[in-house]
């Protein structure tokens, strides 16, 4: 007789489900490392019967959204990536790099939520990195110190509901989530396992009472959050806190938020005294000089509904190496590359001898694809040594076949860069035209003024190069 076929062991990764035949260390759909366990035969799934409700269903059109509408923060930058303010019974997770300024931004949070004008809001602050002491001596220098916002240092899970229970505040903040740890689960603090266990228990005390929760995550070499990648699925908002370590500007940006937008940025700017919001960040991100240089140029991004106008550099030299550096700053690594290789191939613009640096002004990430033109021109202008001129500025999308592309909102880039007074613009053929398809009335075909700019219309880039280098 036959063998009876035995069951081949399978294995699932405990973040995101995916199962495979054979152990592996990284998995191959959520690319978690270390994730991946033997997970045997399936049981068949439990029959569970029907039980208890907490609150009859009722119809949509009568559950009272009153106590779910936003709150504000007191920053109004903050509150325009949130949607308006925070949510009761929300929870956010904010990650950025060691040093950014993390821990000053959320205690400059307490501190206006502590003082709201609405009544009597306790705020609990718990640190699990930092001394009580510290984070007092912190809140003296930034002006953080009021009687409604409670301070305690504690590591383990159980210590921090018991807060909850006595403070009974509106508003929760952790410092940061991988450093607390209950001692009823297996694993050390930061672990997945305990990551999950507290984070659970948190989300489930803030919807109960109705309470915001702010908690602090780190962030890997890689630049994403540390932990489980069912941490950022738990949670009501991500956030990330952006900015060059050397420089005061700070960006915080959302990558998840179930209230509003996911498109917006806010900057702030951050000093030894505090962090405050910065409602025009339009020139921060520019290079002023007396003459042009080649090899920059200046484009318009749109985050979210606001402009911001930035500069690309780039920098052309020979190279003494068998395969010459690519290296770029603020910018889409892949995006710089595929520009590179449309320059040489339809523009005839050969840099397979000579290294190419780009990078952005100020710290600022552009990840747009409008900002390809820009690139591209600061890179052409570098390698003949030839600049551009400094009232210019370009927008565009570049295909690989050389064509450049009309982007969004184009009339409202070019207002942003004409209030801060910019000339000249070349932008993709068609970017001018109403909303019906019709174009608007120009005496050039080619040459169109709008706001006050002299607007120059390309199809390719080849063209794009033509007007470029020779506008006034």
């Amino acid at each position: 007789m036959a063998k009876a076929k035995t069951a081949k062991a399978a294995y699932r990764c405990s973040e995101c489900g995916w199962q495979t035949s054979k152990w592996v260390g990284r998995c191959g759909e959520c690319q978690t490392w270390g994730s991946v366990g033997e997970a045997g035969t399936a049981a068949p799934p439990r029959v569970v019967a029907a039980g208890p409700v907490t609150a009859p269903a009722r119809p949509i059109g009568q559950v009272d959204v009153r106590t779910a509408r936003t709150r504000p923060t007191g920053l109004d930058e903050l509150d325009r990536v949130l949607g308006g303010g925070m949510v009761p019974g929300a929870v956010l997770l904010l990650a950025g790099e060691p040093g950014i300024g993390k821990s000053t931004l959320l205690l400059e949070v307490a501190a206006l939520a502590a003082k709201s004008e609405e009544g009597r809001t306790p705020v609990l602050y718990v640190t699990g990195e930092e001394s009580a002491e510290q984070v007092r001596l912190r809140a003296d220098r930034v002006g953080a110190v009021t009687d409604d916002l409670y301070l305690a240092a504690e590591t383990e899970l159980s210590a921090v509901l018991g807060h909850i229970e006595d403070v009974e505040p509106a508003l929760l903040v952790v410092d940061s989530i991988q450093t607390i740890g209950s001692a009823e689960v297996d694993g050390t603090p930061g672990g997945v396992t305990q990551i999950r266990e507290v984070t659970a228990n948190l989300i489930r005390v803030a919807k109960e009472r109705g309470m915001t929760a702010v908690l602090v995550g780190h962030v890997t070499k890689e630049g994403a959050i540390a932990g489980p990648r069912l941490l950022e699925h738990l949670v009501d908002v991500v956030l990330y806190f952006e900015g060059d370590r050397h420089s005061r500007l700070r960006m915080i940006r959302a990558v998840k938020n179930r209230y509003g937008p996911t498109d917006e940025l806010g900057c702030f700017d951050l000093s030894e005294v505090g962090i405050v919001g910065l409602p025009d960040p339009s020139g921060l991100f520019l290079t002023r000089r007396d003459e042009p240089v080649p090899g920059t140029c200046v484009t318009v991004t749109l985050e979210g509904r606001r402009p911001l106008v930035a500069e690309v550099q780039a920098l052309v030299a020979k190279s003494f190496l068998p395969s010459p550096r690519r290296a770029s700053s603020g910018l889409d690594s892949s995006r710089v590359a595929m520009v590179l290789a449309v320059l040489a191939q339809r523009c005839k613009i050969s840099m397979h001898e000579k290294d190419v640096y780009v990078s952005t002004v100020g710290g600022v990430r552009l990840s747009e694809t409008s900002v390809d033109l820009a690139l591209a021109l600061a890179v052409a202008g570098s390698t003949v040594d030839q600049p551009l001129s400094a009232q210019l500025i370009a927008l565009g999308e570049v295909g690989l076949a050389g064509e450049v592309r009309v982007v969004p909102g184009v009339q409202r880039r070019l207002a942003e860069a004409a209030r801060l007074g910019f000339k000249y613009a070349v932008v993709p053929r068609g970017s001018l035209e109403l909303g019906d398809g019709t174009p608007l009335k120009r005496a050039d075909p080619q040459l169109t003024s709008y706001e006050g700019m002299k607007v120059m219309e390309v199809d390719s880039l080849t063209q794009a190069l033509q007007v470029a280098f020779t506008a006034p």
